[in-house]
């Protein structure tokens, strides 16, 4: 082989690796884009931090945190809601109150993945405290028609836990306000009700079923709690649901 061939094989040789080390360093070249920050479709973000900011923060607070509505970020909340419960509001929404459904098959704009990932989220919020407290009451009551609770007993459970900061009769007292404003309960749900009862909302100072009275709220004391105030609602919102809420 004469060397005038070899020098063209070199040639070729030396531009063809020019050519894939360009094509390799392309991604890194000067003013172009960052892959991660790249424009993705409201679709295809699965990103929890990105999904509860966008979605959900509005309500339930940054971190599911001191928001007008339930404390999704409450470990004991996130420890007591299933993924499967967590799936169906996010996705169905609460009829009657603010929550809307979020899935595309209601009209909303998640996808199942994406309503999974929220659900999944939420959860993972309560790792650290399932199974590390006293068992406490179900967060959903097993049926409502067959233990729809008694307003007169729970006028009583209402004034032996709740009154102390709410004020008698409900209407608000020194370290907490009224539980049957008309336009609060106008809005709740009853399961919004048990929830916030079981759970407490312990990023505004509310403790939970197991406050300092001696014993805990029991079970049957809080779905009767839960039909008293229920029993306040203006006769416009009468009949929410209790199977159903955030």
């Amino acid at each position: 082989m004469n060397r005038r061939l070899l020098f063209r094989m070199f040639r070729v040789l030396m531009f063809a690796a020019l050519v894939l080390g360009m094509a390799s360093g392309c991604d890194s070249l000067p003013g172009r884009p960052d892959p991660a920050d790249r424009y993705q479709r409201p679709d295809e973000v699965t990103d929890f931090t990105t999904l509860f900011a966008t979605n959900c923060s509005g309500c339930h607070g940054a971190e599911g945190r001191r928001g007008p509505a339930t404390p999704l970020g409450d470990p004991h909340y996130a420890a007591l809601a299933q993924p499967a419960y967590l799936e169906r509001i996010i996705g169905d929404g609460v009829g009657g109150t603010p929550m809307p459904p979020f899935a595309q098959a209601r009209g909303g704009n998640l996808t199942e993945e994406q309503v999974s990932v929220l659900a999944q989220g939420i959860r993972a919020w309560g790792a650290d405290v399932a199974g590390s407290t006293p068992t406490p009451p179900p967060l959903v009551a097993a049926s409502p028609d067959q233990n729809p609770g008694s307003p007169a007993r729970g006028e009583v459970a209402y004034a032996a836990f709740c009154a102390d900061c709410h004020g008698p009769g409900g209407a608000g007292g020194e370290k907490a306000g009224s539980l049957v404003d008309p336009a609060y309960l106008g809005l709740v749900s009853d399961q919004a009700l048990r929830t916030a009862v079981i759970v407490g909302r312990e990023d505004l100072g509310m403790p939970g079923w197991q406050a300092d009275q001696g014993r805990g709220i029991s079970a049957g004391e809080i779905s009767d709690v839960v039909a008293w105030l229920g029993s306040q609602r203006p006769s416009s919102a009468q009949g929410r649901p209790s199977g159903d809420g955030r």
